[in-house]
C-alpha cells in the first residue's frame, strides 16, 4: 500500500458525531501505554499524525483520518492503565463501547498488545468483551524492538495459544515503531 494522501477529518466525543461517510473504517485500540500513537505514525509515515505523549491516556476522543481518499483510519482512546479520574474513565469506556457496538462503518479492528507481557487482566477482559459482542479483531504486537529477536516468535505464539479459544481470527502481526518492522505486512493486510 502506497500512502499518497492523509487528511485529518475530525475528533468526535460521541459516535453520533463521527463523519457521515460510507467508507470502511480500520480502527486501532489497545491499553493506554501500548504505543498506539507511535504505531499509527509509523504505519502511515507521518510522525505528527497521532499525538504522542509520555503520559498514557492522551487520546480521549475518536479521531478519524482519511487515507488515499479510500479508507478511514480510526484512532480510538486506550483502555486500562491511564491515570484518569473515575468520571473520565467512565466516559471513555462508554465512548469505546458505543463505537464498537454501534458504528456500522467499522470494518476491521486492530487490538494492540505489548509483546513484552504475558496476557494482562485488562487485555483479557477486553478480549472477552469483544467476543461477547461478536467483534472480530486482529492482534498487532507492539514494541518488538524491546525484546530479543529469538524471543519474538515464542512470546507471540504463547500469547495466541493462551487466548486461542477467544481469538477467532488468528492472523497477527509483530511490529516496532522504532525499527518499522511489520509495517508493510500490516499495510498489505489493510489493502486486501
Amino acid at each position: 500500500m502506497k500512502i499518497s494522501k492523509i487528511k485529518f477529518l475530525k475528533s468526535s466525543a460521541k459516535v453520533t458525531e463521527c463523519p457521515a461517510t460510507t467508507l470502511k473504517e480500520f480502527a486501532f485500540i489497545g491499553r493506554s501505554n501500548v504505543g498506539k500513537s507511535s504505531l499509527i505514525n509509523m504505519l502511515f509515515a507521518n510522525k505528527n499524525l497521532a499525538k504522542i505523549s509520555k503520559k498514557p491516556g492522551k487520546t480521549k476522543l475518536i479521531n478519524h483520518f482519511m487515507i488515499n481518499d479510500e479508507i478511514l483510519l480510526v484512532d480510538l482512546p486506550g483502555y486500562g492503565y491511564a491515570k484518569l479520574s473515575k468520571g473520565e474513565t467512565k466516559k471513555i469506556n462508554f465512548l469505546i463501547k458505543d463505537y464498537l457496538e454501534n458504528r456500522n462503518n467499522l470494518f476491521k479492528l486492530f487490538l494492540l498488545i505489548d509483546i513484552r507481557h504475558d496476557p494482562l487482566n485488562t487485555d483479557l477482559f477486553f478480549i472477552n468483551y469483544l467476543n461477547e459482542i461478536r467483534k472480530k479483531f486482529n492482534i498487532i504486537f507492539t514494541k518488538a524492538d524491546k525484546i530479543k529477536k529469538t524471543d519474538l516468535v515464542n512470546k507471540s505464539t504463547n500469547y495466541i495459544e493462551k487466548i486461542d479459544s477467544q481469538y477467532l481470527d488468528n492472523k497477527f502481526f509483530i511490529s516496532s515503531s522504532t525499527t518499522k518492522s511489520g509495517r508493510q505486512d500490516i499495510l498489505n493486510f489493510i489493502m486486501k
